[in-house]
């Protein structure tokens, strides 16, 4: 082995900040932390690294918060005093408990209509087992409370101990309006109770509104519609809305990032200024990946990414060092063998669109950057107490011949 090869590939590192408050100079205090832990583990600024800070500080820095009674606000602006179906909400404490206490407080009846045997992101009401025992079809039959409970008792969360289904029912009662709870994965279900609608669901929160619009909803709406634009002077999401929201307190959601382009390019230019060096900044929320065990997919936010330079556009282009090593090369070994892959990965990088569809690629997940970057991203910066919501990755790029 020659003494000056490389031994080490991608680094992520998780970089400790201060406690970011409202009003701070988000992009001042990411650069400074990010040159203050080279200096003190020694690792030099290389072009094609990359810096995550997680949308949360980000957030944070700009205030963007809004109180149960703004979003309250909101929604009785948008449907008045009609019942409302509220739609494939998650069940979670963080991400949609206090949402639905400002929903119900500008409702006086909402129709809750939980998907099963999990909402959207993985967290299961019951046991998929359980369905079939009790000879239940997800896809066809729409459950009452009482049926619900009937068949299925009174179930808690593995993880967190909540009997979702009266936990949120108590949310709207408490929030003041009536409440009546059914079970069905089809839009279409929640039509027989009313033509007014707001979806809560995330990722096919389209789908259900192109299906909501066709059968006859009147009045529809999906979270991403609520809170776009500035109530009483609360934060507010252009884009998103309140999705990618969080709990803040008990009457306040912290809202997703707004102008996070402005973001990245000032410390993509900071940098370039302080460094010489070309180094790709991105935003980042939740990862995109799945729990075996808790059979929840990571992805509450509506993007991994809400934004990143121009760096980290598209999808790696990869090949398998294990299908090479086995197949075209599989008489070659040592140096040889090394030269080889060497080669066959330079000829690659050089006419980038070859791959597509064959074999050597197969096993390199096409995913886009943002969302693998994100991904590590979210799991270096984990979600308790490491204090390190800024992320530096390097030699991500690289490959076996750099």
């Amino acid at each position: 082995m020659n003494h000056t090869d490389r031994m080490v590939g991608t680094v992520s590192r998780g970089v400790r900040a201060p406690i970011i408050r409202e009003g701070d100079n988000l992009a001042e205090i990411v650069v400074d932390c990010v040159l203050k832990a080279s200096e003190s583990e020694n690792f030099e600024i290389r072009d094609k690294d990359v810096i995550a800070i997680t949308e949360a500080v980000v957030a944070r820095a700009q205030g963007n918060y809004a109180h149960i009674n703004d979003i309250a606000q909101d929604v009785h602006e948008k449907f008045g005093d009609d019942t409302v179906g509220v739609m494939f909400p998650i069940t979670s404490r963080n991400r949609f408990s206090i949402c639905l206490k400002g929903i119900a407080m500008g409702c006086k009846k909402i129709v809750l209509m939980l998907s099963y045997p999990s909402d959207e992101v993985g967290n299961h009401l019951i046991d998929l087992d359980l369905l079939d025992e009790k000879g239940v079809n997800p896809w066809s039959d729409v459950l009452t409370e009482e049926k619900y409970r009937e068949l299925f008792g009174y179930e808690k969360h593995v993880f967190t101990g909540v009997d979702y289904v009266e936990y949120y029912k108590q949310v709207i009662q408490d929030a003041g309006a009536e409440v009546e709870i059914i079970f069905a994965n089809n839009p279409k279900a929640i039509l027989s109770y009313t033509k007014n609608v707001l979806t809560c669901d995330i990722h096919t929160r389209e789908r259900s509104k192109r299906i909501l619009k066709a059968n006859g909803a009147e009045k529809v709406y999906s979270l991403d519609d609520i809170l776009t634009k500035s109530i009483n002077g609360s934060g507010y999401n252009d884009t998103y809305g309140l999705l990618g929201s969080n709990k803040a307190t008990e009457e306040t959601v912290k809202l997703f990032p707004i102008k996070c382009d402005e973001i990245v390019n000032e410390i993509h230019n900071a940098m370039v200024e302080k460094t010489g060096k070309n180094v790709e900044v991105m935003v980042y929320g939740d990862g995109a990946f799945k729990d075996p065990v808790g059979k929840i997919w990571e992805l509450a936010d509506p993007v991994v990414s809400p934004a990143y330079t121009k760096g980290l556009e598209g999808t790696p282009n990869e090949v398998k060092l294990k299908y090479l090593a086995d197949n075209d090369f599989a008489d070659l070994s040592g140096d040889e063998l090394k030269e080889a892959i060497k080669n066959y990965i330079h000829e690659k990088d050089v006419k980038a669109d070859s791959l597509v569809g064959q074999m050597v690629t197969q096993g390199t997940t096409p995913r886009r950057l943002t969302d693998l970057l994100g991904s590590l991203a979210d799991l270096t910066s984990g979600s308790g107490d490491k204090g390190t919501p800024i992320i530096y990755i390097q030699g991500y790029f690289d490959n076996y011949t750099k």
